[in-house]
């Protein structure tokens, strides 16, 4: 633990630029009489927790990349662009579900104590200034200053728990490295606690509405609180439809201090369904453009998109179904966040296109007009004379008409355009064409997706209009919106009263969210059944929340990896094509048991457990 960071005690260190090691002490203090006198002091030092927070969660959609339907090849250690402000995500592997890649999270739990660390001097701090406050006003302005850095904290520790199980648990400043040089690892039931603590706390004390753009508010306390809970639920159940065989009797196995408790889970559930109906109902948040679809366009056009589009944009800063999110700064400020760098291509701001859609996900978006499924789309050799007129080809424009409008908000396939953008100024209208990278195609400037190994690329994130270049963007990056609260609070209520149960508020927005997509509403009779409605709830959450980082996390807490790939030791494993119909990656071909107990848990970094010999690791990681 002595690599873990804290905050110095001067203002300097507040902004996030110079810190300290466990192992050493702090030089050049300011005596607290000469700080933490004022709400700006407070504030100063919280901006900092949201400063370090912000490199935690900015980039949440790598994770995707070790799931069925996104692709991340890059490596973000190698980002520059923005100083550190992905710092915590440096050093992992993202685009192999099958690997091992538990080992290479070290830094992101690292940096997940550096947000701890901020918080809690913060809280200690401004709890050590209320009792020489006076004003009334001034002493509820500084409880929601500690509310936020609590929340702040609770968000670090739910992160770390989900990935690592049991880990040391504090939650007061660190002054001394003998306060945590053999310090243990605290249970996850202990944790949560805490954390439902941390998080009730905000809930109390936060304001209606954010005060600044990427502040917190109550409403996002409550439904991570909510969410807090839907978590422990599925942690502790051990019924799953589906009998995993690692996992026979469901729970966290490979967590060998946990023991799954039915009933605990069955009351998990109701209460996150509580929580997250007291946001759907009381908060007065709507879905952006109130969940309307806008308009699809024309096939192969993008001056006219679908609103789910324009919700990845900076025109949705302001709109409060970013619940939960951070701000970034523009031109100039080298707090910009990344999105377009990651996902778009050479022909938009000569971006990376680390981040691809993999041919899965287009066979998840269903018909505008029957409201099921398409028959699946089908790889062709671009030299086949039927390859673009066939049906189902996947070189056939008209194969993805009348689709989920979502689609076409989020991928590119065969012959769409993309507004091409240059040196924060406007290039020209490009088509996008699997392996044509220059020249031109029907009259347009080929896009250059010099990256891609999929025959689609990404339409979300990647920016429509000029102004920011790839690493300068000022989107609130969001860790939770209104539509996964809607999402959340069916799967908690299906399973606590059944799809049409609590006053059949669970089918209602599940089809709130269908109509983004301008899809038909499900029909009761048909969803009546829990195990049936659970996979329609799971359908919305893949392509409503498409690579924002859940799925990586809901395929571990629904113990469906198996599930969706294949079992341990299965030949061949799992094949994943492109657009040409040629085989592209090949994921759990005969892996054995162990590889896959290390999908569900990561391994406790050697170089903290080098330091302290009393942090057990992960039985699996051994």
């Amino acid at each position: 633990m002595k690599s873990l960071k804290i905050v110095c005690l001067v203002g300097a260190c507040m902004l996030g630029t110079s810190c300290v090691e466990l192992d050493q002490y702090p030089t050049g203090e300011v005596a607290s009489d000469l700080f933490w006198k004022t709400e700006a002091d407070a504030e100063y030092a919280l901006n900092a927790v949201y400063m370090q927070a912000r490199r935690q969660f900015n980039r949440d959609y790598v994770f995707d990349g070790n799931t069925e339907y996104y692709l991340f090849t890059g490596n973000v250690s190698t980002s520059q662009a923005s100083g550190d402000i992905s710092l915590a995500y440096r050093g992992g592997k993202y685009d192999n579900p099958s690997s091992a890649y538990g080992g290479n999270f070290d830094t992101y739990y690292q940096q997940s104590y550096s947000t701890i660390n901020f918080a809690n001097y913060t809280v200690d701090n401004i709890e050590k200034m209320l009792p020489n406050v006076k004003s009334e006003a001034s002493k509820k302005k500084l409880q929601a200053f500690i509310g936020e850095a609590r929340m702040l904290r609770a968000m670090a520790y739910f992160r770390l728990i989900s990935m690592w199980g049991d880990v040391p648990y504090f939650d007061k400043t660190i002054n001394d490295n003998s306060e945590v040089e053999f310090i243990t690892r605290t249970p996850i039931a202990e944790i949560y606690q805490h954390l439902y603590d941390d998080f009730t706390y905000a809930w109390e004390n936060l304001p209606d509405k954010p005060v600044a753009l990427g502040r917190m508010d109550k409403w996002g306390a409550l439904a991570f609180r909510g969410k807090l809970q839907l978590y422990w639920a599925c942690w502790n159940r051990i019924d799953w439809p589906w009998n995993s065989s690692i996992a026979p009797n469901g729970g966290w196995p490979e967590l060998t201090t946990f023991t799954a408790d039915p009933a605990a889970s069955a009351k998990a559930y109701k209460d996150a369904a509580a929580d997250f109906r007291k946001v759907i109902e009381e908060s007065g948040i709507t879905l952006f453009r109130n969940g309307e679809p806008g308009d699809w366009g024309k096939m192969g056009e993008c001056e006219v998109l679908p609103n789910y589009y324009y919700l990845f944009t900076p025109d949705a800063n302001e709109d409060r179904e970013l619940m939960v999110g951070f701000a970034h700064g523009g031109v100039g400020t080298g707090q910009g966040e990344e999105l377009m760098r990651d996902n778009g291509t050479r022909s938009t701001e000569n971006s990376q296109m680390w981040g691809q859609p993999r041919m899965e996900i287009v066979n998840r978006y269903q018909s505008t007009i029957t409201g099921d499924f398409c028959e699946p789309i089908v790889g062709m050799n671009p030299n086949a004379p039927d390859a673009r007129t066939a049906k189902n080809s996947a070189l056939n424009p008209e194969t993805y008409k009348d689709r989920d409008y979502r689609m076409k908000a989020t991928i590119l396939w065969e012959d769409e355009t993309q507004v091409g953008l240059m040196s924060r100024a406007f290039d020209q209208i490009r088509k996008y064409r699997y392996k044509v990278r220059t020249g031109s195609i029907d009259g347009f400037g080929a896009i250059n997706a010099d990256r891609d190994n999929t025959g689609y690329i990404m339409r979300k994130f990647v920016r429509n209009k000029p102004g920011l270049a790839r690493n300068e963007g000022n989107y609130k990056t969001t860790v939770l919106r209104l539509a996964d609260v809607y999402l959340m609070y069916a799967e908690a209520a299906n399973e606590a009263y059944g799809p049409l149960g609590d006053g059949g508020l669970a089918l209602e927005v599940v089809n709130k969210i269908r109509h983004r997509g301008n899809l038909p509403a499900l029909a009761a009779e048909k969803y009546a059944n829990k195990e049936t409605f659970f996979y329609a709830i799971e359908q919305e959450r893949i392509v409503e929340l498409y690579a924002e980082g859940h799925r990586f996390f809901d395929l571990r807490r629904w113990r469906s990896i198996e599930r969706v790939f294949v079992g341990p030791e299965t030949s061949p494993g799992v094949k994943m094509y492109d657009s040409h119909g040629s085989e592209r990656y090949h994921y759990f071909n005969n892996t054995s048991y162990e590889n896959y107990h290390r999908q569900y848990i990561f391994r406790i970094p050697p170089s903290e457990r080098n330091k302290n010999p009393n942090l057990t690791q992960n039985e699996c990681w051994l």
